[in-house]
C-alpha cells in the first residue's frame, strides 16, 4: 500500500529557478545544444529531442517533473524583479493608516448594543496587495472609459472602506455606520461589496462564494466582446478578480477556467490570497494549496506566478547550493507553516531549520527575532509589484498570482494565523496598543482606555495623503467607483410588435417560438438590433433558435477555422469574431455570469447590452438562483427566458427537467419582475414594456423572467380593445362566459389557459356554469402590488386605504375563484388573501415524471375536466349545485383512471 506521502505529493515537479546553478558552464553547454537545434532545425525537431530525452530519463529513473507545478518558491526570481516606481516608505505609512482603520471600524460596530460585527483578518491578510493595485495599477472611469474592473474580496470590505476614508470619499459617520444601512442613514455602509445598496461606490458583488471569480472570467470576456462588435472600446480595460484560497473550492472558482485561457483573456487577472485558512481551520493542513492551484490552473491553460517568500529570503535562497532549503520549502505542509505563523523564533530555527547542519548553518548569524520575522510574498510590496507587472504584461493567456500571505497579518499574537481568527471581531486594549506599536502610529495609551479606540487620519495636507490622491489621478480616479453615463435607447414603435400579435393562424406554435419571432423582428431594428445579446448553454437549437446562426453567428474570437459538417445547409452553424451569439456551452452558472456582465454594461462600460437568456426553465432560478440574486444585486438588467417551463408541458424528460416551481423561487428575487405569458399579444406588451422600464427614459435596475413552453398551441389574435394594463400589471379578463346561468371565474398562467377555456366550454354545455376566463399574466406581481398596498395601509391609518390592484380587478366577478396553472398550488395562493370571494386552486404539487402530457395532467388533477370539477366543486361547497353532481363529473371523465386521459399533443422530448 503506498506512504500517505506517495498518496498525497505536496510538490509536483519543479523548476530551478531559484536553486543556484553549481556548474554554469555544463549548463550552459546543454543549453546552447537546445538553441542550435532550434536554429537549425526549427521548434518542431527540437521538441521531438526534448521528448526523447524525457522518454530516456524515465528509462533511466531520473525523476523528470511533469511541470504541473514548480518549486514552493517565488516564480518571478530576485534578478528579474522590476524596479519599483513608488515611495515604499510613504506607501507603508498608508497601509498602516488603512490597516488601522479597517480593524477599528469593525471593532467599534462591536461596541454594546450594536454588534453587527464584521471581518478584520482577511484584509489584514491582504492589505498590501490591495495597495500596491491602488498605487499603480487600478485604472479608474475619468478617462470616459470603463477602467478596470476589479472584483475585491467580499469579507476585505473593512479595508476598502477605510482607505476611501483616508481619500475623504467617506466620513468617520460613515465609518460608524459600518452594518448599520438603516438605523444610522444616509451614513450607512454596507457588510459587504453590494452596488444595490451602494450604488455609487461599488461595482461587483462578491461575497456569495465562487461568484466572483466567474463572474471576472465573463467579465473580462464581455470586455472583449463588445470590443470585437464594435459597441465599446475595451483594450486598456483589466479585469482584477481578488480571492480566498479556501473560496477557490467552490466549483464556481474553478469550474470555468478553461475557457479564460482558451480565449486567451489576457486582460484578466486573477489574486488569490492564500493565507492557508479556511474558516475554522487549514485550507489544506496536510497538504500545499497554492501547489495545487498551480496545478490546476496551469493545467487549464493559464499563466501562473506564484509570490510565495518576501526579500528576507532573498539571502538565504542565494545560499542554497543543494537545494536543501527549497526542498524543505517543497516538503513542508500548509498546516506546519500556519504553526510557524504563531510560534517564536526560536521554534522556527529548531523545527524549521534544525534537522540539517547545512540549514542550521543558513541562519546561524541571526537571531531568533529575525528568523521570526522571516516573512511571506504577499505582504512585500516590492514583490507584489513585480507580480502584478507580469500580470498585466503577459501576453496570450490569463495570469493567476497565488499570493502567500498570514491571516490577521500585524494584529497581533492572539489574530496572527490562529484557526479562529475569522470569527473575531473586537481587539482588546492591550491588543489595540500592540496594533499601534507595531504600525507606528501617534495614538497614545489614554486614548485607547477612553471608550471605543479612535480612527487616525494623517491630515489632508501630510505627504501621505497627497501621496493617494496624485497616485488615483494618474491611474484616472478613484476605484472602486460606479459611474452609469448610459442614454436611454431609441425604442422601436408599435409596428415592430405587429406580427406577433396578429396569432399564428392555424398554425400550432409555442410560447417559445413566438418569443423568438418577436425577438428577430426586434434585432432588425437599426439602432436596437446590435444592442441585443443572445445566450444559451448549448440549447439553441432546442429552443428554435438556429434560425439566428447565419445572420447573427456564434461569437468565437478565433473565427470559424474549419468547414462546417452543415455549411451547406440553410441554417448552418457559423462562428464569427464579431458573433452576437454567446455560446457558453453547458454550463448554466456561465450563461448567467454572460448575462450579469453583459446586462450591467450599461454602468461598467457606459454602453447598454440587452441580453436574453433562454434555457431549461429548471435549470434556472433552481440551479443558479444565487447568480439571479447577484444579478440583481449588481443592478443588471435583461430578459431571462425559463423555457420548457412547466411541470408537465416536458414529461418526456422527467422527474430533474420538470419545472412546476420556478416562479414561485423567481417572486423571492426583488429586482425580477416575473410573467408567466399565455399568447404571444401577451408576450409582445411584457416585452415592449420591459424595454421601456429598463432602457428608456426612466430606466429602473430590474430584470424580466418569462416563463414560456414547448407545446404547440393555436396563438389567437390580439382582441380588439385588449386590457393592456391589466397584461402588465399581472391579470385580465381573456374570456368572458356567454351561455350558462351559474356564474364562476377560471383563473388561469401560461399554458393553462387554452385548458381553462376548454373548461368553460364543458361548464357551459354540460352544467349551466358561465365561468369567465382570466390570463394571469403574473401572480407574481399581483402579489407584489398588494403587499406594497398593505404596507402603506399600516403606516397610512388616517390616509385613504388602499386597494390592491387585483381585488379592484375582480371586484363584481360573480362565483367562486378557481385558479389553475402548470405550476405548483403555491403559485396561485399568492393571491388567494385578496380575491374577493372563494378561492381554491389547482396545481401540479410534487415531483414530475416521464408520461404523456394528458396522462400528467389527469394525475396533477389541473386538465381541462379536472378544472370543470374544480368549479363544481366549489360552487356545491356554496350551495350553488348539489354535490351529487361531483360524483357524476368524475365517473364520466374517469378522474381517476390517468391513462384515460387524452395523452394531449406529442413532443414532451425537449
Amino acid at each position: 500500500m503506498a506512504s500517505g506521502s506517495d498518496r498525497n505529493p505536496i510538490i509536483i515537479g519543479g523548476l530551478p529557478s531559484q536553486v543556484p546553478d553549481f556548474d554554469p558552464e555544463e549548463t550552459q553547454e546543454w543549453l546552447d545544444s537546445l538553441d542550435a537545434a532550434v536554429d537549425e532545425r526549427g521548434r518542431e525537431r527540437a521538441r521531438y529531442l526534448m521528448l526523447r530525452l524525457i522518454e530516456r530519463a524515465r528509462e533511466k529513473r531520473v525523476a523528470v517533473p511533469e511541470m504541473r507545478s514548480t518549486d514552493y518558491v517565488n516564480t518571478i526570481p530576485t534578478r528579474a524583479e522590476p524596479f519599483f516606481p513608488g515611495n515604499e516608505e510613504i506607501e507603508r505609512k498608508i497601509l498602516n493608516a488603512t490597516r488601522w482603520n479597517a480593524a477599528v471600524m469593525v471593532s467599534r460596530a462591536q461596541r454594546p448594543g450594536i454588534g453587527v460585527g464584521g471581518h478584520i483578518a482577511t484584509f489584514a491578510s491582504s492589505a498590501s496587495l490591495y495597495d500596491v493595485g491602488f498605487n499603480h495599477f487600478f485604472r479608474g472611469k475619468d478617462e470616459g472609459d470603463g477602467g478596470d474592473q476589479v472584483f475585491f474580496q467580499g469579507h476585505a470590505s473593512p479595508g476598502i472602506y477605510a482607505r476611501a476614508f483616508l481619500l475623504d470619499r467617506l466620513s468617520e459617520d460613515n465609518l460608524d455606520a459600518f452594518r448599520q444601512e438603516k438605523s444610522k442613514a444616509p451614513h450607512g455602509l454596507s457588510s459587504y461589496p453590494h452596488p444595490r445598496l451602494m450604488p455609487d461606490f461599488w461595482e461587483f458583488p462578491t461575497v456569495s462564494m465562487g461568484l466572483g471569480p466567474i463572474g471576472a472570467i465573463y467579465q473580462a470576456r464581455m470586455n472583449r466582446y463588445m470590443h470585437a462588435r464594435g459597441i465599446a472600446d475595451t483594450s486598456k480595460s483589466q479585469v482584477w478578480a481578488f480571492l480566498g484560497d479556501g473560496e477557490m473550492d467552490e466549483p464556481e472558482s474553478l469550474g470555468q477556467l478553461t475557457i479564460a485561457a482558451r480565449e486567451g483573456l489576457d486582460n484578466l487577472t486573477f489574486v488569490v490570497n492564500c493565507n492557508l485558512q479556511r474558516l475554522d481551520g487549514p485550507v489544506r493542513g496536510n497538504g500545499k494549496v497554492i501547489q495545487e492551484l498551480e496545478s490546476v490552473f496551469r493545467g487549464a491553460g493559464w499563466n501562473v506566478i506564484k509570490l510565495i517568500w518576501d526579500r528576507t529570503w532573498d539571502p538565504l535562497l542565494a545560499q542554497d547550493r543543494d537545494g536543501i532549503l527549497v526542498n524543505r520549502m517543497n516538503t513542508t505542509p500548509d498546516g506546519q507553516f500556519q504553526t510557524y505563523a504563531t510560534e517564536s523564533g526560536a521554534y522556527i530555527r529548531e523545527h524549521f531549520f534544525g534537522d540539517d547542519h547545512r540549514l542550521r548553518a543558513m541562519v546561524e548569524g541571526m537571531t531568533d527575532d529575525q528568523i521570526l520575522h522571516l516573512g511571506r510574498g504577499g505582504h512585500d510590496h516590492k514583490k507584489i509589484y513585480a507580480a502584478f507587472k507580469a500580470a498585466v504584461e503577459h501576453k496570450g493567456q490569463p495570469t493567476v498570482i497565488l499570493a502567500k500571505t498570514v491571516k490577521g497579518w500585524t494584529l497581533g499574537p492572539n489574530f496572527e494565523g490562529r484557526n479562529a481568527t475569522h470569527q473575531m471581531k473586537k481587539l482588546t486594549v492591550d491588543d489595540l496598543k500592540g496594533f499601534r506599536d507595531r504600525l507606528h502610529l501617534p495614538i497614545s495609551d489614554k486614548e485607547l482606555e477612553s471608550g471605543a479606540p479612535p480612527y487616525y487620519h494623517p491630515g489632508r495636507d501630510s505627504e501621505e495623503i497627497q501621496y493617494m490622491h496624485d497616485r488615483r489621478l494618474g491611474l484616472g480616479g478613484y476605484v472602486p467607483t460606479r459611474v452609469v453615463r448610459a442614454k436611454p435607447l431609441a425604442l422601436p414603435d408599435d409596428k415592430t410588435y405587429a406580427t406577433v400579435k396578429k396569432g399564428s393562424g392555424h398554425q400550432s406554435i409555442a410560447t417559445t417560438m413566438a418569443f423568438v419571432r418577436l425577438l428577430k423582428d426586434l434585432m432588425r431594428d437599426k439602432e436596437l438590433g446590435k444592442r441585443f445579446v443572445l445566450i444559451a448553454p448549448d440549447e439553441y437549437r432546442t429552443f428554435g433558435m438556429d434560425s439566428f446562426f447565419p445572420s447573427a453567428k456564434i461569437y468565437n474570437p478565433l473565427g470559424q477555422q474549419y468547414e462546417s459538417v452543415d455549411r451547406e445547409l440553410l441554417l448552418a452553424y457559423k462562428e464569427s469574431p464579431t458573433g452576437q451569439m454567446l455560446h457558453d456551452g453547458i454550463s448554466e452558472a456561465g450563461c448567467t455570469a454572460s448575462l450579469i456582465a453583459a446586462g450591467s454594461a450599461y454602468a461598467t462600460h457606459g454602453e447598454p447590452l440587452i441580453p436574453v437568456y433562454v434555457f431549461y426553465s429548471m435549470f434556472g432560478f433552481q440551479r443558479t438562483g444565487d447568480q439571479f440574486w447577484q444579478m440583481s444585486d449588481q443592478l443588471a438588467r435583461g430578459f431571462v427566458l425559463g423555457a420548457t417551463a412547466g411541470r408537465t408541458t416536458l414529461t418526456g424528460e422527467g422527474l430533474q427537467h420538470a419545472d412546476g416551481h420556478s416562479q414561485l423561487l423567481a417572486s423571492t428575487n426583488p429586482g425580477c419582475v416575473a410573467y408567466d405569458p399565455a399568447f404571444g399579444f401577451e408576450i409582445a406588451h411584457i416585452v415592449q414594456d420591459g424595454l421601456r422600464r429598463m432602457y428608456g427614459p426612466d430606466s429602473e435596475d430590474v430584470f424580466y423572467y418569462l416563463t414560456v413552453y414547448n407545446e404547440p398551441i393555436q396563438h389567437p389574435a390580439e382582441p380588439s380593445g385588449v386590457d393592456v394594463e391589466g397584461i402588465l400589471k399581472g391579470v385580465y379578463r381573456f374570456s368572458e362566459g356567454t351561455s350558462g346561468s351559474i356564474p364562476a371565474q377560471i383563473v388561469a398562467s401560461g399554458v393553462a389557459v387554452p385548458w381553462a377555456v376548454e373548461a368553460q366550454k364543458i361548464l357551459a354545455e354540460e352544467w349551466n356554469v358561465k365561468a369567465d376566463v382570466w390570463s394571469a399574466t403574473s401572480w407574481n406581481e399581483l402579489r407584489r402590488e398588494a403587499v406594497a398596498c398593505e404596507e402603506y395601509n399600516l403606516l397610512h391609518p388616517e390616509e385613504e386605504q388602499r386597494v390592491p390592484y387585483v381585488t379592484r380587478k375582480f371586484a363584481g366577478a360573480q362565483g367562486p375563484f378557481v385558479a389553475v396553472s402548470d405550476w405548483m398550488r403555491a403559485v396561485p395562493d399568492q393571491i388567494a388573501r385578496w380575491v374577493p370571494g372563494t378561492y381554491q386552486s389547482l396545481g401540479a404539487d410534487g415531483f414530475g415524471f416521464a408520461d404523456t402530457r394528458g396522462a400528467a395532467r389527469r394525475f396533477f388533477h389541473i386538465d381541462a375536466q379536472s378544472i370543470v370539477v374544480g368549479v363544481l366543486t366549489e360552487l356545491a361547497r356554496e350551495g350553488k349545485v348539489d354535490r351529487s353532481v361531483l360524483k357524476q363529473a368524475i365517473d364520466r371523465y374517469q378522474l381517476l383512471d390517468v391513462a384515460a386521459a387524452d395523452p394531449g399533443a406529442a413532443g414532451g422530448d425537449a
